[in-house]
């Protein structure tokens, strides 16, 4: 293991001595860049949410909206849609409502596209109150030191957890959160170069 990382016992990869990192407007303007928060995207995630769950959730909230493209998409099939981000900057689609504290309501379900790795306090997210989570995140292959020290999603100090399909799943049962499947689905537009696994996703509901 690198310096600066360690493997935790549920087997999550952990950066510690974090230096600060600014998410701004500008950060979150480069979403584009990847081609991942575009509508073609945002109906993939809709869909795998909805077929996965068997149901239209009443009340959604995304963490990390960025520039809205999942809202947008939402809100057009989902009754009440929130949103929340780091930035605080970034305007919401029209018809969803901006949330400072993702604790404080109840939601049927909370999502996090590309965001609880960048959380350094991810273990505080048992306090939300929702029946579902749907997170996606790199799919982290560890191989071994040489491996993690060119992986394209390391990315230090932004990305401060790695996790594969295992120590997700260990992770989320340990926050009181059971599996409904796991998968690469975002692999169908987000593809690996060397053909591996790229994007972990998952749905989980409250046990």
């Amino acid at each position: 293991m690198l310096e600066n990382y360690i493997k935790l016992e549920n087997g999550l990869i952990k950066q510690i001595n974090k230096k600060p990192f600014i998410y701004g407007s500008d950060y979150t303007k480069g979403y584009d860049k990847y081609g991942i928060e575009k509508k073609h995207m945002s109906y993939l995630r809709l869909g795998h949410i909805i077929g996965s769950i068997g149901k239209i959730p009443d009340k959604l909230l995304d963490v990390g909206y960025g520039q809205g493209y999942f809202l947008d998409v939402a809100k057009d099939i989902i009754p009440k849609c929130f949103g929340n981000d780091v930035t605080e900057e970034c305007p919401l689609p029209a018809g969803c409502s901006f949330v400072k504290d993702i604790y404080n309501e109840t939601y049927d379900i909370v999502t996090f596209f590309d965001v609880l790795e960048h959380f350094e306090n991810i273990y505080d997210i048992k306090n939300l109150k929702t029946q579902y989570i749907c997170v996606s995140m790199p799919w982290c292959n560890y191989k071994n030191s040489e491996w993690f020290q060119s992986w394209k999603h390391r990315r230090p100090d932004e990305h401060l957890w790695f996790f594969n399909e295992k120590s997700l799943t260990s992770f989320m049962n340990e926050i009181g959160f059971k599996k409904i499947n796991t998968c690469n689905i975002e692999d169908s537009i987000r593809k690996d170069s060397n053909n591996q696994p790229n994007i972990l996703s998952g749905i989980f509901e409250k046990i």
